[in-house]
C-alpha cells in the first residue's frame, strides 16, 4: 500500500518539478532565477532535516508523513490555481517553492527511516530500500516526459493540478495502512542535545561519517545540476520542454534500472566497493553531456548520470542503515538525507551563477570531475582506515 501510493504520488511530483523550472525559465529566461528556484525549494533542508531526525526519533513517522503529505497537496493546488487563473509572476512560485522545501525537509528523512519500520528484518532492509528507490525512478521515468507533452499542450497549470490530486492516493494508503510497532521510545534530554548525539555518534564512526562526506559532495556537484537542464536543453541541444522531458526521463531510466538491479541482488558485501564507483559513474555522465550535442548522446549520458545517482545512494542508504544502533537511526538517516538535500540549494545556486558566468558545458565538466575526484578521495581514505577497498 506504502509503495502504490508512493509511486501515483511521485509521478506528480516529478511533474511538477519540470513544470516550476520550465515556467520560471519561460517567464524570465534566467539561469540565475533557475538556481535560485533550485535554492528556495532545497535551503530549509540544510535547517530543518538535523530537527526532523530528531522528531522521528521522538514521534509518530506515521502521523509525521499524514501532515506533510496533507501540506504538499495544498501546496501543489494553490500553484494550480494561480496558473491555471493567468496569474503568471515569479514571485508565488518562489514563495510556495519554499513552503514546498520547508515540508520535504521533515518529509524526506521521516519517510527514509519509516521504511525500516515496515521491515521485519534487518536482511531484508537492502532490498525494500532499493525497491523504495526503484518507485522513486520509475516516477522520475514517468513524470517528466508526461510533464513536457502536458507543458507543449496546455502549459504549466494541469501538471501542477494532477499532482496536487495524487496526493489522495499515498494519504489513502496510509490511512489504509495497519502498523504494529512500539511507539518511538521518548528521550529525557532537549532536542539539541539530542541533535548533538546523533552528529557525534554519526562522525565518530569512520564508515558513516565517509559516506555522508561524499554523499554532500553529490549534492553540491552532482544532483543539483539537474536543475540548469532547461538551459541545456535550449542552447545546446536546440529543444523545448519535450527535449527537458526526453533527458529527464532518461536519467530516470537509468536509476529505474539501477534500482531493479540492486533490489534483484542486493550486493550486502560490496557495498563499500559499489559507492565510489557509483559516484565515479555520475561524474563520467556528467562530463559526457559537457562534450556532446546531439539527444541521443546526451540521453545515454543521463541514461548513466541516474545509473549512478541511485547505486551511490542505495548502497549507502543500506550500508548506513545496517549499521546504524536502532536508537539513532532517525538522526542518522537525516543526516543522510542532509548530506545531500542540505547542499543542494548550495549547488543550485552555484550551477546557476557558474552557468551565466561560463558556457554550461564547463559547468558540467567542472561538476564531472569534482565528483570523479571525491570518489578517487574515498577510496584511498578507506584503505588507509583499513576497510577493505578491492
Amino acid at each position: 500500500m506504502f509503495f502504490f501510493g508512493q509511486t501515483v504520488s511521485l509521478i506528480g511530483t516529478w511533474m511538477q518539478q519540470i513544470a516550476v523550472t520550465w515556467l520560471v525559465y519561460r517567464l524570465t529566461q534566467s539561469p540565475v532565477l533557475l538556481g535560485t528556484v533550485g535554492f528556495l525549494g532545497m535551503i530549509p533542508s540544510f535547517i530543518l532535516t538535523p530537527f526532523a531526525g530528531v522528531l522521528s526519533d521522538r514521534w509518530s513517522r506515521y502521523r509525521i508523513l499524514l501532515f506533510t503529505q496533507a501540506v504538499s497537496m495544498v501546496q501543489a493546488l494553490a500553484l494550480a490555481v494561480l496558473v491555471l487563473a493567468g496569474f503568471e509572476q515569479v514571485w508565488p512560485i518562489l514563495f510556495l517553492t519554499l513552503v514546498l522545501g520547508c515540508v520535504s525537509a521533515v518529509d524526506m528523512p521521516v519517510r527514509h527511516a519509516f521504511i525500516s519500520d515496515m521491515v521485519e528484518h534487518r536482511e531484508d532492509l537492502g532490498y525494500v530500500i532499493a525497491m523504495n528507490s526503484a518507485i522513486f525512478n520509475f516516477a522520475r521515468l514517468i513524470g517528466p516526459s508526461v510533464a513536457g507533452f502536458l507543458i507543449a499542450w496546455s502549459g504549466e497549470g494541469l501538471c501542477f493540478l494532477m499532482n496536487g490530486l495524487s496526493y489522495i492516493a499515498v494519504i489513502a494508503a496510509l490511512y489504509s495502512m495497519r502498523l504494529v510497532m512500539p511507539p518511538p521510545a521518548g528521550e529525557t534530554h532537549g532536542i539539541l542535545q539530542e541533535l548533538w548525539d546523533g552528529f557525534v555518534y554519526a562522525f565518530h564512526d569512520r564508515k558513516i561519517r565517509a559516506i555522508l562526506l561524499l554523499m554532500a559532495l553529490g549534492g553540491i556537484l552532482g544532483i543539483p545540476y539537474v536543475t540548469i537542464m532547461p538551459v541545456y536543453a535550449s542552447e545546446i541541444l536546440d529543444g523545448g520542454p519535450r527535449t527537458l522531458g526526453l533527458l529527464m526521463s532518461a536519467i530516470g531510466a537509468g536509476a529505474l534500472v539501477g534500482a531493479l538491479s540492486f533490489a534483484w541482488k542486493p550486493p550486502h558485501k560490496r557495498l563499500m566497493q559499489i559507492i565510489p564507483l557509483a559516484m565515479g559513474g555520475v561524474g563520467l555522465g556528467f562530463v559526457g553531456l559537457a562534450v556532446c550535442r546531439s539527444i541521443p548522446l546526451a540521453l545515454c549520458f543521463m541514461f548513466l548520470a541516474g545509473l549512478g545517482m541511485v547505486f551511490h545512494f542505495a548502497a549507502s542508504n543500506t550500508e548506513v542503515q545496517t549499521i546504524v544502533e536502532e536508537s539513532k537511526r532517525g538522526r542518522v538517516v537525516s543526516l543522510l538525507i542532509f548530506s545531500i538535500m542540505g547542499m543542494l540549494p548550495f549547488g543550485s545556486l552555484l550551477a546557476g551563477a557558474l552557468t551565466d558566468l561560463f558556457s554550461i558545458q564547463w559547468v558540467f565538466m567542472l561538476g564531472g570531475a569534482g565528483c570523479i575526484t571525491g570518489a578517487g578521495v574515498f577510496v584511498l581514505r578507506m584503505k588507509k582506515a583499513g576497510v577493505h577497498m578491492r
